[in-house]
């Protein structure tokens, strides 16, 4: 009887606290009889966009589990990571791929990293049984997403190409920071209202405000109101 393969992986996010949850339960579960037709080999983890780049350079995984936003490089998170190890192959030959894990089940999220070059994009409520699942069928070459997200990926990416290149040239712009503070911007939030909620000062809300502003090329909190809402962010 043949061994069964080993997938290689790396886990990225930014909570060490979580990194350790899901290596805990992927290798239990991997371990367990008959709960998958391969074998799970956890070969690094990660923090932030520098070191993912690292230890996706060095340890060449088959597959990565990616939170979509993280510290470091231009802001952009799990799309900058995986732009950034686009020419990674993994030691079976093939190019590394990226399934997205995070809490986020925002659209600029979603069409980010797809665009970037994800396989897939599960949200964390996922059951372990159900990600190791996942991680077969990504490193397999499968696309996967979480059943309320298939629906809005395939809408999204069945549009018009330009109408979605436009979203999300103007999206990308903007940090996850910056997104962040539109958001509650644009909902009516007072500058001290969105300091208190992102736990950052009011000097620094005003420039993420002024940031935002200028990379959207928009003169007013009004504009941005408008602009987020034609664009469905609310």
């Amino acid at each position: 009887m043949t061994d069964p393969r080993t997938i290689r992986i790396v886990i990225v996010d930014d909570h060490h606290m979580f990194r350790t949850g899901v290596r805990a339960e992927l290798t239990s579960l991997a371990a367990s009889a008959g709960a998958a037709s391969f074998q799970l080999e956890i070969v690094g983890e990660a923090g932030a966009v520098e070191s993912a780049v690292t230890a996706i350079t060095e340890q060449q995984p088959d597959v990565v589990l990616l939170d979509v936003h993280l510290p470091g490089g231009d802001g952009h998170g799990g799309a900058d990571v995986i732009r950034a190890c686009a020419a990674v192959q993994s030691r079976a030959g093939v190019p590394v791929r990226f399934l997205a894990l995070s809490v986020s089940d925002a659209a600029e999220d979603v069409i980010a990293v797809i665009r970037a070059g994800a396989r897939g994009y599960v949200t964390k409520t996922i059951s372990a049984e159900d990600l190791l699942t996942a991680i077969g069928r990504v490193a397999d070459g499968d696309a996967v997403f979480s059943p309320r997200l298939a629906g809005f990926v395939l809408d999204a990416f069945g549009a018009a190409a330009g109408e979605v290149a436009e979203i999300d040239e103007e999206l990308d712009r903007l940090s996850a920071r910056e997104r962040e503070v539109m958001r509650l911007i644009a909902r009516g939030y007072q500058y001290k209202e969105v300091a208190k909620e992102l736990f950052i000062s009011v000097k620094t809300v005003e420039t993420h405000v002024s940031s935002v502003l200028r990379k959207l090329q928009l003169s007013s909190r009004h504009e941005l109101t408008a602009w987020a809402m034609g664009r469905r962010l609310l």
